[in-house]
């Protein structure tokens, strides 16, 4: 079985790479095209088809996106193209070929108004561009029967820049910096998430009627600033060295962006995990691994005489 993956360089297209070659042959285009000829650049709406025909997958897993939310405020039209009329592209050539087709979204497609966590049936209404092209996005999949849409949020992994390392980064260097606590979510890793479609894919290949649309998080819930006191406090546990002494909560009020970010990101998960039968382990798990990943090696000893 093929299975094509677009995105196969970022965070959970590169744990993809991995889960879903299980199941088959993975085939991951690169941006520009190669000796192949195939191409991974889903602003290249037309080389984006010919790929597609060409490799004639059974699966298409599509971990690519126009994910500069600030940027996209004025850089409409190239979130548009890759957020929004890339993936109706797939679907279109998906439906043709009779292919699965599995995609990921975000929180962002919601409000972020009251506390309780979002569900699937809830009305959406994106605050950004960014959300509105990936709302667009999922829009264009639901009339291919088979797909299978993943809302996720806070993605985080070992590989590339996150969160988490920019508050390492600026705990070495600064006694004290301000951290949002009034911005709620789940940090959810990529490796996760990488496990999870894997699951869902090779039982959809059996079970079509597990078809259509997930939140899938990590358990629990909490803000940047207890994200950010958890990835320092067991950073200090693991022997990093680090400056910071206090990490300061503000409101979001405080730190104003382009593209305004919803507060309540909870998603809740009820749905994913009765029909695939997962369980999903809390957040700090995954956060805990990814620091062990990335941990300095421990400072070498000076021999005794």
């Amino acid at each position: 079985m093929r299975i094509l993956l677009f995105g196969s360089t970022g965070q959970v297209g590169w744990e993809l790479r991995r889960s879903l070659s299980v199941l088959g042959e993975v085939i991951a285009p690169v941006r520009m095209p190669g000796a192949d000829g195939l191409c991974g650049d889903l602003s290249n709406l037309d080389g984006l088809a010919a790929t597609i025909r060409t490799v004639a997958p059974a699966v298409i897993v599509n971990a690519a996106a126009y994910t500069a939310v600030d940027k996209a405020e004025t850089d409409v039209a190239s979130a548009h193209r890759i957020n929004a009329e890339a993936p109706a592209v797939m679907a279109v050539e998906a439906k043709a070929l009779g292919a699965w087709l599995l995609h990921y979204s975000t929180d962002y497609v919601f409000d972020g108004s009251g506390s309780r966590p979002w569900t699937e049936e809830d009305a959406t209404g994106p605050l950004s561009v960014y959300g509105q092209t990936k709302l667009a996005g999922e829009q264009a999949l639901r009339n291919h029967a088979r797909h299978i849409i993943l809302r996720t949020s806070w993605v985080y992994a070992a590989r590339g820049g996150n969160f988490a390392k920019t508050m390492l980064r600026l705990g070495a260097e600064r006694e004290t910096f301000n951290v949002i606590a009034d911005q709620w979510g789940a940090p959810t890793s990529a490796e996760v998430l990488a496990d999870v479609s894997a699951h869902a894919v090779a039982m959809a290949l059996r079970t079509p009627a597990v078809a259509g649309l997930y939140h899938c998080v990590a358990g629990g819930e909490t803000t940047w600033h207890g994200y950010a006191s958890y990835v320092l406090e067991q950073a200090r546990a693991l022997g990093w060295e680090l400056k910071a002494q206090s990490v300061h909560a503000i409101p979001t009020s405080s730190y104003p962006t382009p593209a305004e970010r919803p507060l309540n990101s909870r998603l809740t998960t009820q749905r994913l995990r009765d029909t695939f039968g997962l369980a999903l382990p809390p957040w700090q798990h995954g956060v805990l691994r990814m620091l062990q990943e990335i941990s300095p090696p421990p400072a070498p000893t000076t021999p005794s005489a």
